[in-house]
């Protein structure tokens, strides 16, 4: 990680292939979010850091993302875990010269990594939220998934209000293990739902499924495994947070709806492809699924593709 602490705000370098920008698109896609919100091209996202509650402010300045904190800058140490958690938020990790190579090679890929050059994963870097947001999608279109995401932040997070706003974390695991099936149908979880979303947060609670567990698994069909072993976590629910949570390049949530949708688009098909055609547009893709998947999400939010 590369950052400079300036007691005040600090300064995270990402590497050459980083676009501020294209990340701003992708995370203003709804107006529905309650996670962060974007003003005058600023991102401002409340962090959980152990048991403070920090306000950041996330810019890009002079190709450096400038985090500066509202309220008041945390400490030392915490600062350096606020510039961790932006690190692994946009992904900085990866080197993404292997992944424009090889989309430059390919027909479907090659006009929108040239596009997006420099969009990034928009990682979600707690296991609980990645999890509980890919089961609050399965099976419902993304307004309502969002309708649901906002509902629960709102029963069972925490806010801090500056200016008149109030900024929320998405709850925790420990606060969901309380609960019972009626307190998420309030909310119109399905039942089906509600029980595979207080079941992860039990077994996170006894540390039976923790993300540091997930990341010791060598191998991606390892990693996919154990989390389909989960009751309610499936091939895609697997796939969606091994990409967004785990930061596994090759995870690749083929039956992706958004995915099949970009793809129809893109190439001026009369239908979408199936699951068969699909694999075989992604032969070139390995070792890169996950980012062919994010930039052919992104291409949904364009409007004149």
């Amino acid at each position: 990680m590369n950052w400079i602490d300036y007691g005040s705000y600090i300064e995270v370098y990402p590497p050459k292939e980083f676009n501020f920008e294209e990340c701003l698109i992708f995370l203003g896609r709804s107006d529905q979010e309650v996670l962060y919100q974007i003003k005058e091209g600023s991102v401002y996202k409340l962090i959980k850091v152990k048991e403070s509650l920090i306000l950041c402010k996330i810019g890009f300045i002079n190709d450096s993302i400038k985090v500066e904190f509202p309220i008041s800058p945390p400490s030392i140490q915490f600062r350096k875990i606020v510039a961790e958690y932006i690190w692994e938020w946009f992904d900085l990790d990866q080197d993404l010269r292997g992944f424009y190579h090889v989309a430059s090679q390919d027909k479907v890929l090659k006009k929108i990594a040239h596009k997006y050059y420099g969009l990034r994963i928009i990682c979600i870097p707690d296991l609980f939220e990645a999890l509980v947001w890919a089961i609050m999608g399965q099976q419902i279109n993304l307004t309502f998934a969002y309708t649901l995401k906002q509902r629960f932040v709102e029963q069972f997070g925490e806010y801090i209000t500056f200016e008149g706003e109030r900024f929320w974390l998405f709850p925790s695991f420990e606060n969901i293990a309380f609960l019972n099936v009626d307190n998420l149908r309030k909310l119109q979880f399905t039942v089906r739902k509600a029980e595979y979303i207080i079941g992860i947060a039990k077994d996170m609670q006894r540390g039976k499924l923790t993300k540091e567990l997930l990341l010791q698994k060598e191998d991606y069909h390892q990693v996919q495994k154990s989390l389909m072993l989960i009751r309610g976590i499936g091939a895609w629910t697997a796939n969606y947070v091994m990409m967004k949570c785990l930061h596994q390049a090759s995870a690749f949530p083929i039956a992706d709806v958004g995915l099949h949708n970009a793809l129809k688009n893109l190439l001026g098909l009369e239908s979408k492809p199936t699951i068969e055609e699909i694999e075989e547009l992604a032969a070139d893709w390995k070792g890169w699924q996950a980012y062919a998947t994010f930039y052919l999400w992104r291409s949904l939010y364009d409007k004149n593709t």
